[in-house]
């Protein structure tokens, strides 16, 4: 078995996650198994709980774990099908530890940092890597390095090497070179900081990956390269890509990365065959068609916290070799302003989930303006909650019908609390989460585009369609297309007289790659396109 771990350094947001999954690809690609894990310093035990403000989006997996936004990067990446061991918090790391001390569990032993916190976080390395069966465990560290919170686990990755043999071993670090406008010159003194405080903590990095706006020189890299100790070849460039973060793979293999990390860990495998990646970028730069979608929410101005979403919508681009641009719309705005202001000319229209009021009115409108104007429509979560609201009022003239999250006294909850929510007090894990099982309509628009009758997708949400209204809705013609297996729960709905209303319970964004777009947003871009033509990009 054997271990990269990727650490980060001057500034956070740097890129560490799509460098580590840009290398997963280029590692399967070479006919390795690997799996990703990301450990987050901070003392939530997920991010669940926490505003798409302060963490962008939460992103789930099929397991119902609630997980840091970058493991959609390694599922998006790579083949890599992830669980809640891929993501470790200080949070769990004490949670465990000290539920272990409060059974006695350390024979009255006094508990530590070092080594009882240490140990717990490397037996998570060597839990990944028994369930994985992977050929290499990627590690991503959150974080800066010296960053208070992050020092039991740079201790952890320092004695973990130690432990498996530095030949099994890579250590990668990201790190910021800034151009500085005023000198009209790259720097790389905050590179040798950082790199000299990881050394202080006992960890020499054997491979420097260096963003930055401007390419590095010859004579830059042999500074780099001397002052951190890191021979040449392995100071890597990593400039702001283009057009998509689905060309950083390419661009680590024409630095010849995983050449420099497989000959460090002894691996004999050929080079990667990037021909399908390379016809998806193809596809993102030179698109045959161009069309224009709009996605209303409430978090617009933080471009994480619909990071799924944007991606997804983007792959539905590359499976009709169109160019999406994506309009961004505050929900709020068309409050302000009217749909009709605000969201003309738009080719779709895309409401994401989402929780808390604000904006509500907003999405409402949205969705009738799409209805009425036979604009195409994807509602996710939320998105299907308020198309279902905004059918109540408008076709069916249920005044007033609302969710019960929104208004608990409304005449019409056509959207209400699941049964088994309705005693929740704690907030954290307790929503209906994960991978579950939906029942498709044979005639319907979604087993079409799915071309299966029962598929899986993944939830993340407290409230539900109210079944006492179905009988109203289907007799208007709001056809729910998708339900569990018991029929209980409405999982898909659409609207066939329109050229394309489709919402669904689930999140879809989450199980869409580049190169295996999903079936949904596939047919939504696909619809959008049909609707507006535009010239090609």
């Amino acid at each position: 078995m054997k271990y990269i771990f990727v650490t980060g350094g001057v500034v956070s947001s740097l890129g560490k996650g799509l460098t580590a999954a840009s290398l997963g690809t280029l590692l399967e690609n070479r006919g390795l198994k690997v799996t990703l894990q990301k450990f987050d310093p901070y003392l939530n035990v997920d991010p669940g709980t926490m505003s798409p403000y302060q963490h962008g989006e939460v992103y789930v997996l099929d397991d119902g774990a609630e997980t840091d936004l970058d493991l959609g990067h390694y599922e998006r990446f790579t083949n890599v099908k992830l669980t809640r061991t891929n993501n470790l918090t200080s949070g769990q790391v004490y949670q465990t530890v000290l539920d272990r001390e409060r059974r006695g569990d350390y024979l009255g032993k006094t508990v530590q940092v070092i080594p009882h916190i240490t140990d717990e976080i490397k037996n998570r390395i060597h839990v990944l890597a028994e369930q994985s069966k992977a050929d290499i465990v990627i590690t991503e560290i959150g974080g800066t390095t010296g960053d208070i919170e992050g020092l039991p686990f740079l201790e952890a990755i320092r004695e973990f090497a130690l432990e498996v043999g530095y030949g099994n071993v890579v250590f990668i670090h990201v790190t910021y070179v800034p151009f500085i406008k005023a000198a009209g010159e790259l720097k790389t003194k905050p590179t040798q900081q950082s790199v000299a405080k990881l050394r202080e903590i006992g960890i020499a990095p054997h491979i420097l990956v260096c963003r930055c706006e401007k390419p590095l020189d010859k004579e830059l890299r042999q500074k780099i390269s001397m002052f951190c100790n890191v021979p040449y070849e392995a100071v890597i460039e990593e400039k702001d890509v283009d057009h998509s973060i689905y060309e950083v793979p390419l661009m680590l293999q024409r630095e010849r990365m995983d050449d420099i990390v497989c000959k460090l860990l002894h691996l004999d495998v050929p080079p990667a065959n990037m021909v399908h990646w390379q016809e998806v970028i193809r596809k993102l730069i030179a698109p045959q068609h161009r069309v224009r979608i709009g996605v209303v929410g409430k978090y617009i101005e933080l471009n994480d916290a619909y990071k799924s979403v944007y991606e997804a919508i983007i792959h539905g681009g590359v499976a009709n070799d169109c160019g999406v641009e994506i309009e961004k719309v505050e929900a709020e705005e068309i409050e302000k302003f009217g749909a009709e202001k605000v969201l003309k000319g738009l080719g779709g229209i895309l409401v994401p989930g989402g929780f808390g009021e604000r904006g509500i009115e907003g999405k409402i409108l949205a969705a009738q303006y799409a209805r009425e104007k036979n604009i195409p429509y994807l509602g996710l979560c939320l998105g299907m909650q308020i198309a279902t609201i905004e059918f109540a009022r408008n076709v069916l003239k249920l005044q007033g019908a609302h969710s019960t999250e929104f208004n608990p006294n409304s005449p019409h909850p056509v959207i209400a609390l699941l049964d088994d929510q309705k005693k929740v007090a704690r907030k954290g894990g307790t929503m209906r989460l994960g991978r579950q099982p939906c029942q498709l309509v044979v005639g319907s628009k979604a087993a079409q585009l799915y071309g299966a009758f029962v598929i899986n997708e993944r939830h993340r949400h407290r409230y539900e369609f109210n079944n006492a209204y179905r009988e109203k809705f289907e007799q208007a013609g709001f056809v729910f297309s998708g339900s569990s297996p018991d029929g209980k729960l409405v999982e898909l709905i659409e609207i066939p007289s329109h050229p394309f209303f489709m919402a669904c319970q689930f999140h879809p964004e989450f199980q869409s790659k580049p190169n295996v777009p999903h079936p949904l947003f596939k047919g939504f871009i696909e619809a959008a396109h049909a609707k507006f033509h535009h010239k090609p990009l």
